[in-house]
């Protein structure tokens, strides 16, 4: 397909997606299930290898981790000192304050604030350099996340995207993503801070004194068993959240784009009411997860009152015997605050891995679908093709038993237009997704120039295929960027060329700035009719080798269709081209008329030698003519 094939590809995708009201939010969520499943390392250390390229300046960080680590650790130290060795009357000796003892008290407490200010002033750097390099380090893998995974959606085939509005892909890559956010930049190295700290202090306390260390540590397992029951619940309810985001991001999405079709039929409030529904049923689980996560720190800051009340009692039976000094108890109190502040850290964090995970799981689940049209490992690139097509005994069904097309034999010639009509369902749009291969057959073949389309990549396919839908997609953007969106490497003077070619030349210099206009979201400036020679214009300076028109007119006016009835000839020149319309005027001058009816072959041939056989493509023209009669009556 052309440059400008991926436009297209969306195009028919939305086209032959699954009917979807403003309601439809209510019903096509199959994929948004919670996860009922024992949690899977794997998945934590893929979503961990995206951190793997910055290994180094994590390493670094992790340097500075410890250097801050050590300096907020020597404050109490240095306190204990200071109350031991400066202020007491009578300070004992030790190893660590003998060279303290040499100088006076004055001397001795500048000393200690020298020492003071600099293990600040290098706590301070530490933390610094790290919250700075993790948040590098964090931000560039979420960003290589991001990458990875919407460059795989892109790469799914049309059946994923047919069960999955895109406000609930839109919640993968965004809010999913966003999620390990708090993980990524600043979580993984605090924790590991935090569990340095810990062993930091435990063992410094034990050094100390152990008995009074090992009561200040019994009010810990509490804290494990609360977290233990807690743990299973938290984490069902993120899955929950995650879940009941991923739906009211795709209600919102939709809503945005059926805003028309909701006034239309003035049905604002009853579309309100379902999203009040929706939201309210949001805030609820969000209020539910909360609710339990909320236990954690009243917990933690009940035990570490009460450990520090123990500390107090049992610390001041301690000092009275003289087992610890003054300036060692007052340090084993600091240490006790310092140690519940990591503890209390932690089990915030553990929410944050538990949202982590929840998302790690979805992030994951779309990483690991697979594409249903996928290049074989012999897959070959196919040559300038001359654009002969042959479907043999072609069956396809988009579910199990239902056969969109049954048995489909047909012969196309190079340079050959061939027009597709029948019933709505009849097969028609069908055939041109097979042979784009957005879907594969389901059995039987489809060869272009000899060669199944299974055979070759689907780059090399469907840069020689190019579709012109009714309902084209116009990007956000300059007209004359949109244009090139057919060949990326095209000139100005090219792009011009085309749109002279396709009559759309004179619209556009009539617009503000020209082929410089910006036409907003969805072409949002244009008529419906100037949309479709713009697709027109791209599709021509694709210049591919098998044109598809897919109801390609049915959008232009009478004038319109007038303009471009020449362009189409040119157009189609010298290219297999595949036309489906309704309007005679489209395609009666087609080299061979398929007429399809319940996915199979009922009719072909040109439009003389149909109308004489008086069969079912005359009583489609018949139709055509007694309803313009009507209408016009």
């Amino acid at each position: 397909m052309p440059a400008g094939s991926f436009t297209t590809a969306q195009e028919l995708h939305h086209r032959n997606a699954p009917t979807e009201g403003k309601n439809a939010a209510r019903f096509h969520y199959d994929e948004e299930v919670i996860f009922e499943k024992p949690f899977d390392w794997n998945e934590t250390k893929r979503i961990g290898a995206f951190l793997v390229p910055y290994k180094r300046t994590l390493i670094v960080a992790l340097l500075m981790m410890v250097l801050a680590t050590i300096t907020r650790l020597a404050v109490p130290t240095i306190i204990a000192y200071a109350i031991d060795v400066v202020l007491s009357a009578d300070p004992k000796t030790t190893v660590l304050n003998a060279w303290l003892l040499k100088y006076d008290h004055l001397t001795r407490l500048n000393i200690l604030v020298v020492m003071m200010i600099v293990v600040h002033v290098l706590n301070w750097f530490a933390n610094l350099m790290r919250i700075k390099l993790t948040n590098h380090a964090g931000q560039n893998a979420l960003y290589d996340m991001r990458q990875k995974l919407f460059g795989h959606i892109q790469t799914l085939s049309f059946k994923f995207f047919d069960t999955r509005p895109a406000g609930a892909v839109l919640v993968r890559v965004t809010n999913d993503v966003n999620s390990l956010q708090d993980l990524f930049t600043n979580g993984i190295v605090s924790s590991l801070q935090d569990v340095l700290t810990l062993v930091g202090i435990v063992v410094i306390m034990m050094t100390m004194h152990l008995p009074l260390a090992l009561v200040c540590f019994i009010f810990l397992p509490v804290v494990l068993v609360i977290t233990g029951k807690l743990r299973g619940g938290i984490r069902h309810g993120w899955q929950v959240v995650r879940v009941k985001q991923s739906r009211l991001t795709a209600h919102i999405a939709e809503a945005i784009q059926g805003a028309r079709v909701t006034q239309s039929f003035h049905q604002e409030e009853e579309n309100k009411d379902f999203f009040t529904d929706m939201n309210a049923d949001n805030r609820h689980h969000w209020l539910n997860v909360l609710r339990l996560q909320s236990w954690f720190n009243p917990v933690v800051e009940v035990m570490s009152a009460l450990g520090t009340m123990v500390v107090y009692w049992y610390g001041t039976n301690v000092l009275r015997d003289g087992a610890i000094t003054v300036g060692a108890l007052v340090a084993f109190v600091t240490y006790l605050g310092q140690f519940w502040e990591p503890i209390q850290r932690l089990t915030n964090l553990y929410g944050q891995v538990l949202v982590a995970m929840a998302s790690s799981e979805r992030i994951c689940e779309y990483l690991d679908t697979v594409p249903t049209v996928a290049e074989g490992e012999s897959a070959r690139d196919l040559p300038t093709i001359d654009g002969g097509v042959e479907l043999d005994n072609v069956v396809f069904e988009y579910e199990k038993g239902r056969a969109a097309l049954n048995g489909v034999s047909l012969q196309v010639a190079p340079g050959e237009t061939v027009a597709l009509v029948g019933h709505t369902g009849a097969g028609k749009t069908s055939i041109i997704n097979l042979l784009s291969r957005f879907y594969d057959v389901t059995s039987g073949s489809i060869r272009i120039d000899g060669t199944d389309v299974r055979d070759v990549t689907l780059e090399s396919l469907r840069q020689q295929i190019g579709i012109v839908l009714q309902d084209t997609f116009i990007f956000s953007g300059t007209i004359m960027e949109n244009i090139r969106f057919g060949r990326l490497d095209a000139s100005d003077e090219e792009v011009i060329a085309a749109a002279k070619a396709v009559r759309a030349h004179e619209f556009i210099v009539r617009m503000p700035e020209g082929y410089h206009t910006e036409v907003k979201e969805r072409g949002a400036r244009l008529s419906m009719g100037e949309r479709q020679l713009l697709s027109f214009a791209r599709a021509l300076l694709a210049n591919p080798r098998i044109l598809i028109l897919d109801e390609a007119t049915a959008s232009i006016d009478t004038r319109t269709e007038l303009l471009i009835q020449e362009a189409l000839k040119e157009l189609l020149k010298g290219r297999t081209s595949f036309v489906i319309a309704h309007r005679l005027s489209t395609i009666r001058e087609a080299n061979k008329i398929v007429v399809l009816d319940h996915g199979k072959i009922v009719e072909q041939g040109d439009h003389d030698a149909l109308m004489r056989h008086r069969g079912v493509y005359y009583g489609l023209i018949q139709a055509q003519f007694k309803f313009f009669e009507t209408a016009s009556a």
